[in-house]
């Protein structure tokens, strides 16, 4: 795909908090919980910036719907991990189901030493999102859109260096759902500025979907560097289909034979098949390795997928075409013809397939 790519290279209801007998045997420490109730509350809006992505590393990968136990145990967790001071206790009492929602209610216990409080939390049934109060929608929405736009100013701010062709690399997980959304706002820029960037789709250093991701890094690797005229075709079926690989290279008319012959030649100079059957080389003991590019990913600091880098600076701006045009017209010495040109301005979906989305925050890392 590269033009000079390297070979290694929530009028609803309004939630209450259900109070619980707190004991005032400790005022410090019963001061000390109520302040840290009050930050689990008001953390809502830092959760809707941050919290969202941090809660995807407990995500349902495919979407579907989870029993209501399962939900509230991934609750309790995200939680305990993110958004509690060390030996805070959190305690699930119940889980209940919204009617037509599409949500969770949970009641949870928060205790610390001598005192404790009940807390109402909501969480979606794929688990993707947790609401620590319950907002009105329409608050939500339009806060998630002033979040974006806060996020779109602060990139135009951002100086990204300039260049007379400016060097694109969007460093993903072929499997992860959020470097499919990432894929598929870079495609439409991609097509539209391919013979005036050098643009690639480069590849995190780890895998965390399985030998099929290994594989399909490999063939993406591979088509890029051999056949990189059918690249765009071949991402376009994949990430916008339903990633079934093998229509996607008919569709693409990819020469097999030369793929499988710079696959297997590939896996071999980096032991990439080697290393999988050998656990002890896997990251933190659960990710197989991917080091094709581990140079570059170690250049960039790549800690997840998908991660966008331009002219050697990594940028983060929200998953749209047009918000990936712009960054990428801004890193031109000289803007061309082409950066006139409007895109859509709708986030991505995450996943394979089309439609749109309704966050740029989740990350594969």
């Amino acid at each position: 795909m590269a033009k000079k790519r390297k070979k290694t290279e929530k009028r609803n209801e309004e939630a209450k908090s259900e109070e619980v007998s707190i004991k005032e045997e400790n005022p410090k420490e019963t001061e000390g919980i109520r302040r840290y109730i009050g930050m689990f509350i008001s953390g809502l809006v830092i959760g809707l910036i941050i919290g969202v992505a941090l809660l995807s590393s407990f995500y349902v990968e495919n979407g579907s719907t989870i029993s209501a136990k399962e939900a509230g145990q991934k609750a309790v967790d995200w939680i305990s991990n993110y958004a509690v001071r060390p030996g805070t206790k959190v305690e699930l009492i119940n889980v209940t189901e919204v009617d037509g929602e599409g949500i969770y209610k949970l009641s949870i216990n928060l205790s610390a030493g001598n005192t404790s409080q009940v807390v109402q939390s909501y969480i979606t049934k794929d688990a993707k999102y947790l609401f620590p109060q319950g907002i009105p929608t329409g608050e939500f929405v339009e806060l998630k859109k002033e979040v974006e736009q806060q996020q779109n100013k602060k990139q135009q701010k951002l100086e990204i260096p300039k260049s007379d062709t400016p060097d694109v690399k969007l460093f993903v997980m072929s499997y992860c759902p959020y470097g499919l959304q990432a894929e598929k706002a870079f495609l439409p820029v991609y097509k539209l500025l391919k013979d005036k960037a050098d643009m690639a789709i480069n590849f995190v250093s780890y895998a965390m979907h399985g030998k099929k991701e290994l594989d399909e890094n490999l063939r993406q690797y591979c088509i890029q560097l051999e056949q990189g005229d059918k690249y765009y075709d071949y991402l376009s079926c994949f990430a916008g289909g339903s990633g079934n690989y093998s229509r996607c290279l008919e569709e693409a008319k990819i020469d097999k034979t030369k793929l499988n012959s710079c696959v297997a030649r590939v896996d071999k100079e980096y032991n990439i098949t080697e290393m999988y059957n050998n656990k002890s080389t896997w990251v933190s003991g659960m990710f197989p390795r991917f080091n094709v590019e581990a140079d570059l990913n170690t250049k960039y600091g790549v800690r997840g997928s998908p991660t966008l880098v331009i002219n050697d600076k990594v940028v983060i701006i929200n998953r749209s075409p047009e918000a990936y045009k712009e960054a990428i017209c801004s890193a031109f010495t000289n803007p061309p013809e082409e950066c006139n040109q409007k895109l859509s301005e709708s986030t991505t979906s995450p996943g394979f397939g089309g439609g749109v989305g309704s966050s740029s925050g989740g990350q594969c890392n």
